[in-house]
């Protein structure tokens, strides 16, 4: 291994001011980017999705909770799966790659906060999805089971890949989608807010005029501390 020169705290801390000028570009053009996404055009879902939770069938439309917005990953755990890590196989086993971005899945509290919501979809039936999810600590991940052609129609049938959806009462949109290694550092709150046609929705984003948006940092807090809030459906 070949390591960088030792230098004094002087230089080691001009070196580091000339990086910093490029990360903050790379910061600015990060920022610019998902100004962009919030204007993507949106395509309207035609077919009514139809997916088994924990609870029994639910639509596309019933996965966003009540919330405006909605975060679907495709995740690969079923009998077609063959990416393992080693030492096992399905129903034991998820793709591992899948399984990694599980792990790094922020608390979906702060998602919520934004009228926004999370959701994993896979082929496993539920009771293989619950027992894998708890084992691994996922149980905050609301994870539904593909029963249509929802996979193939959004991107997702052979590779892995997150969609973001919004809905105007019961008509719902999709907005943006991401695969390969675009979506591999996903999982905090801001990388899946930034991929959201609202975005943070704070003051400082350049978003198209009307937009919702409050001043950041006030909104944010503990995750077992959100003030619970009405509905936002609309009859």
């Amino acid at each position: 291994m070949k390591t960088p020169p030792i230098v004094s705290r002087a230089e080691w801390d001009e070196a580091r001011e000339r990086l910093l000028v490029k990360e903050k570009e790379l910061t600015r053009a990060r920022d610019a980017m998902a100004a962009q996404r919030r204007r993507m055009p949106w395509m309207a879902v035609q077919k009514d999705y139809r997916f088994d939770g924990p609870n029994g069938p639910v639509s596309l439309l019933d996965l966003f909770e009540d919330r405006r917005q909605l975060i679907v990953y495709r995740a690969f755990y079923g009998p077609e799966v063959t990416t393992y890590a080693e030492g096992g196989a399905y129903p034991e086993r998820a793709c591992v790659g899948c399984s990694l971005l599980a792990d790094q899945v922020a608390n979906p509290a702060h998602l919520n906060a934004r009228d926004t919501s999370l959701a994993f979809v896979s082929r496993a039936p539920q009771a293989h999805i619950e027992g894998l999810k708890s084992r691994m600590g996922w149980q905050l991940i609301p994870w539904y089971t593909l029963t249509d052609n929802f996979d193939a129609d959004f991107g997702v049938a052979e590779w892995h890949g997150t969609n973001a959806f919004i809905r105007d009462d019961d008509r719902v949109f999709r907005t943006y989608f991401v695969d390969s290694r675009g979506d591999e550092a996903i999982g905090s709150t801001w990388s899946y807010l930034d991929i959201t046609a609202l975005g943070r929705q704070e003051q400082w984003e350049d978003s198209p005029e009307g937009y919702p948006q409050t001043p950041p940092y006030q909104w944010w807090n503990y995750h077992d501390a959100y003030e619970p809030r009405a509905s936002s459906r609309t009859s």
